[in-house]
């Protein structure tokens, strides 16, 4: 056949973008330029009538099929085994308490896959012993129509069971000679259903029907409209105190402020909020950016006793060298029907980027009363107190920012810091970890748990921190630099991060 105009495969890309939900950068493009062709071919139709009617009016069967080629199935039983286990322990004890009234427990699986999550889900139902006046169910769905048929049928091969502790093995699966079988009291609480999540499904999410939803590696292969469209429907239909299980590499920062981030178990999960709020979170502020001084503020570092202690001594010989009369307070200073719809921190941010940071704090200070709740401005303010040294202060503005933001990465990275400073080192740990979590691009936190790692002794894991800072660093956006680097710059933090982790035995 052919090959395909980039134009046809550009527009397919738009089309199940559309019509799945799916997200495919250009890397990806051969792949769809290889599923048209075949699907082409099989139809024996010509490239504008078949995406004409995929983008009009497409069959039901033609995007289950899209959907078998285009879609992950790869799974196991009880994969990321963690978060099974704060199931057991934390999410099904909670919501079996919440629902001591009605004795109706209801879980969702949403991209089910071939069937091993929501029957994982099963097992620790049928474990957790409910009595038989309990009505416990879980629904499990996706838009693969040939994994679901795998699904129904409850058969797996050994390789399925790798994950899954022998004494759950022993008790739910029998042996037979392709591989395994599922007993059919763990089959019996699972319902598959063949749906799209990227399409309006009104009975697919009832108004706080669910106890729990795994929703797990879906988020990531989704475009972002689609994927906020998901997580949406999720908050609504899941119950006040819910639990919603994400993918290790997904979070629900900038897509919605309806959960409690938890972190129990190695792992991090989410709790609906008893009044959900379903604004995405804010963007980060736009900041200028700016190289920043680098060689001449990295000798305070080796006298310094932690890295809070850097930063602020780092600050106070800038400030030295930058003193200059204060300017007048001006458009900040405006009343609020003044102002656009978010505070002008323009100024405060330039005096920022000239290392004059505690003039840059004053005129945040002085913003209105009515800016105390802004989570940019509260972040700006963090982050100059932290500068400074005035930890308390700052520990104080981060948790307030929590409270309007609490998947904010930037409010816990400066946790971090403030917790250093205040002996601390678990709890600077913590929130670092957070951070991480919420922004895998985020180098100043794995930066941060790489020293405070050094200084604990643990250079194995100092080592592994320093290594990922060190490559995150030197893609870092400047102006998150400018915000979070304590007043060094992309080179000084480089320089910085390679000699600790050569001096913890690593490579450069």
């Amino acid at each position: 056949m052919t090959a395909l105009p980039r134009s046809d495969v550009e527009r397919f890309r738009t089309v199940v973008a559309r019509r799945l939900g799916l997200h495919f950068d250009d890397g990806r493009l051969p792949l769809l330029a290889e599923t048209l062709e075949q699907r082409l071919e099989a139809l024996g139709r010509a490239s504008e009538a078949y995406l004409g009617q995929l983008d009009a009016e497409p069959e039901k069967v033609e995007i289950g099929i899209l959907a078998t080629e285009l879609t992950v199935s790869e799974t196991y039983f009880f994969r990321n085994i963690e978060q099974f286990r704060a199931t057991t322990q934390v999410a099904l004890p909670a919501r079996r308490a919440a629902r001591l009234d009605t004795k109706r427990l209801r879980l969702l699986s949403a991209g089910c896959a071939s069937g091993e999550e929501p029957y994982s889900l099963s097992i620790l139902l049928r474990e957790a012993a409910f009595d038989p006046s309990w009505s416990v169910a879980v629904r499990a769905v996706d838009v693969n129509p040939a994994a679901l048929a795998k699904a129904k049928h409850g058969r797996y091969s050994r390789w399925a069971l790798r994950e899954t502790p022998a004494e759950v093995q022993s008790r739910w699966f029998s042996h037979e000679a392709r591989g395994v079988v599922l007993e059919d009291d763990a089959r019996a609480l699972v319902h598959f259903e063949e749906r799209n999540l990227a399409e309006e499904n009104p009975d697919l999410w009832p108004c706080e029907a669910y106890d729990i939803v795994f929703c797990r590696n879906v988020l990531m292969y989704l475009v972002p409209e689609t994927a906020q469209f998901v997580v949406e429907h999720i908050a609504r239909s899941l119950a006040p105190g819910g639990f919603l299980f994400l993918g290790h590499a997904e979070t629900l920062r900038g897509l919605s402020q309806s959960f409690h981030l938890r972190h129990t178990h190695g792992t991090f999960y989410y709790q609906r909020k008893e009044a959900a709020h379903l604004t995405p979170s804010a963007p980060a502020p736009a900041l200028p950016a700016s190289p920043m001084a680098s060689s001449p503020l990295a000798a305070v570092v080796d006298g310094a006793e932690s890295w809070v202690d850097a930063i602020r001594c780092a600050s106070e010989r800038i400030e030295a060298l930058t003193r200059a009369p204060r300017p007048t307070p001006c458009a900040v200073g405006a009343s609020p029907s003044e102002l656009p719809p978010r505070w002008n921190l323009g100024q405060a941010l330039e005096l920022l980027e000239s290392e004059r940071f505690s003039d840059s704090l004053e005129l945040v200070q002085s913003l209105p009363v009515e800016a105390a709740t802004d989570p940019e401005v509260l972040l700006l303010r963090a982050a100059l107190l932290t500068h400074g040294g005035q930890l308390a202060s700052a520990e104080d503005t981060c948790r307030r920012l929590l409270a309007v933001d609490e998947l904010n990465a930037g409010a816990r990275y400066l946790l971090a810091l403030c917790r250093e400073g205040a002996g601390d080192g678990p709890g600077a740990t913590e929130h670092d970890q957070v951070a991480t979590y919420l922004d895998p691009a985020f180098a100043m936190p794995r930066f941060h748990l790489g020293l405070l790692a050094r200084r604990s002794g643990h250079r194995e894991e100092a080592r592994r921190e320093l290594a990922l800072a060190l490559a995150l660093l030197r893609r870092e956006d400047a102006s998150r630099l400018l915000l979070f680097g304590g007043g060094f710059g992309r080179d000084a933090l480089v320089a910085l991060c390679r000699a600790e982790l050569v001096a913890c035995g690593g490579a450069p």
